[in-house]
């Protein structure tokens, strides 16, 4: 029986996990019953990194509590696991990472800012999520690739972009830039683009191996 599972899509590529934690089970992004059914499985660590958003429903805070209250740890992160994480770290359930912190400080709210569509076999990210370009405009801003107004008008513009349709081409092309700030900003994206999901998903995968005896 596994004694590690860890629902994982786009926030990063199996061979990277597995190099972290090589002895865990590795399950597509969780929908809901799939939490419970880990536990059913087996897993005495479920690490919870991507679920579903829209195309099925999402995991439930119920199976989520069901399984902690039967002695199962729950590590969240990322995305999915980084919402449910933030709604019950209190009740049990252990948050990691950065965009686990920015929605238990109350300074994300929606799901929206970690949404994204995916190709289901590669597991490749085909738009952006929002989360991934708040901080990439937070860098440029430290960085001094961008002013103040323009990471505002590139935020406004992702903001009000349907997620699937939200990539870095389409918040260029759609923000009220000037062209000299528009290549500025292209150019700080293409050479160094921050991914908090990645990041938080291999936080996560490590914190799992340190609880591996």
């Amino acid at each position: 029986m596994p004694a590690i599972i860890v629902f994982l899509g786009p926030s990063c590529d199996l061979t990277s996990a597995r190099a972290i934690l090589p002895d865990a089970e590795y399950r597509p992004p969780a929908a809901r019953g799939d939490i419970a059914s880990a536990a059913a499985d087996g897993a005495r660590v479920i690490g919870l990194i991507d679920g579903v958003f829209l195309q099925e429903c999402a995991v439930g805070h119920r199976e989520v509590l069901g399984v902690l209250r039967a002695g199962v740890t729950v590590v969240g992160a990322s995305s999915m696991g980084a919402l449910r994480a933030a709604e019950l770290d209190s009740l049990g359930m252990t948050g990691i990472g950065e965009v686990y912190r920015r929605y238990r400080a109350g300074e994300l709210e929606s799901d929206d800012e970690v949404a994204l569509v995916y190709n289901p076999e590669s597991g490749y990210a085909l738009s952006e999520p929002l989360v991934n370009i708040r901080a990439t405009l937070e860098a440029a801003l430290e960085a001094g690739a961008a002013a103040a107004p323009v990471a505002e008008a590139a935020l406004e513009a992702a903001r009000a972009l349907y997620f699937p349709r939200r990539t870095w081409p389409a918040v260029l092309r759609e923000a009220r830039l000037s062209e000299q700030d528009r290549a500025e900003l292209a150019a700080f994206v293409r050479t160094a683009p921050v991914d908090l999901k990645r990041a938080d998903a291999i936080a996560a995968l490590e914190y799992i191996r340190s609880l591996v005896p």
